[in-house]
């Protein structure tokens, strides 16, 4: 396992890090038993980052992955979320932020975390999450409740514009690293060098798009992307190889993004993305793909408010289920 420093924290991350959503059954009803066999084989093969939220499950992950933790929690560092509660649910209060922290580490069985995030900050107004949120969440840090705190979110161009007004330890961006996208690299990445943040970057498969598995009813990019789905796979195929194992080892080699969240719940997912850090892509296949894609890469859906959708010839979409 390669790890990275994250940011000006004191916390070195292993590049593939364990994001615990599927434990909450988000993609398909988990198996609690597996999923605790999952978490042990991932700690023991040194992967050291685990992300949840409450919104995972309406809170069946974090209780799912604090029952997994249960003597294990020192050989981790623990990321949660607070504000965004299920697919409509989100409370930016200051008030609310410092309760849910306290709930969170109830359910994790935990006295801290090891970073506490404001989750899709674009589903809440500017002045709350800069008046509200971020200073319950640093007031949660104060406590000693969380080591560092950070912000989430969809939209690359509104998570930068926050960044630029605010000091944080972290940011978390989903979606926009992938063999699809690299929107990330516009802004984030140069801000991160700038303001000393740890970069996170999640979902390398797109929420199974880039990758074998089925992807979800409720999966919002627009069709012709996902009709590449298929094409994709193909292509590996015909080197041999699995197409979400070429996604996340592209993912993994970004030098300025600390760590990866892959979501995981069984065993055997586990364990191929733990074999992903000795694959190498073959010869002649990426530029393949990248021929393949390039007239649809960086098409993006968007969510939240409006007012904070700013992007390129891009239109507003509803939220969707899951990140």
């Amino acid at each position: 396992m390669k790890y990275r420093k994250l940011g000006k924290t004191d916390m070195n991350v292993s590049i593939l890090s364990f994001g615990a959503s599927p434990l909450g059954n988000v993609f398909d009803v988990s198996n609690e038993t597996e999923g605790e066999k999952a978490v042990h084989y991932a700690i023991d093969h040194g992967i050291n980052y685990f992300d949840v939220a409450p919104m995972y499950g309406t809170t069946l992950a974090e209780s799912r992955l604090g029952k997994a933790l249960k003597g294990k929690r020192n050989k981790i560092f623990l990321a949660t979320k607070c504000s965004r509660y299920s697919e409509k649910d989100f409370d930016f209060s200051y008030d609310r932020v410092l309760l849910s922290v306290d709930e969170s580490l109830e359910r994790l069985q935990t006295d801290y975390v090891d970073l506490l995030q404001i989750h899709d900050i674009e589903f809440g107004t500017m002045q709350q999450i800069l008046e509200e949120a971020i200073p319950a969440a640093i007031k949660a840090k104060e406590m000693g409740k969380a080591r560092f705190i950070g912000i989430t979110g969809l939209p690359v161009r509104y998570l930068a514009k926050i960044i630029r007004q605010v000091d944080v330890d972290t940011v978390l961006s989903w979606a926009h690293y992938n063999l699809l996208e690299d929107e990330i690299n516009d802004e984030l990445v140069p801000l991160s060098k700038e303001k000393g943040f740890g970069l996170i970057n999640a979902s390398p498969l797109l929420q199974r798009l880039l990758s074998e598995s089925t992807i979800p009813d409720w999966h919002r990019s627009p069709q012709e992307v996902k009709d590449l789905q298929p094409i994709l796979i193909r292509l590996c195929a015909n080197f041999g190889v699995k197409l979400s194992d070429v996604a996340i080892r592209f993912a993994l080699d970004h030098p300025d993004i600390a760590t990866t969240i892959v979501g995981m719940s069984k065993l055997k997912n586990v364990e191929q993305n733990i074999r992903v850090l000795d694959f190498k892509t073959p010869d002649g296949l990426m530029e393949k793909i990248e021929n393949s894609v390039k007239t649809l890469k960086n098409k993006m859906w968007f969510e939240g408010n409006p007012e904070n959708n700013i992007s390129k010839n891009k239109p507003t979409n509803e939220s969707i289920l899951f990140d």
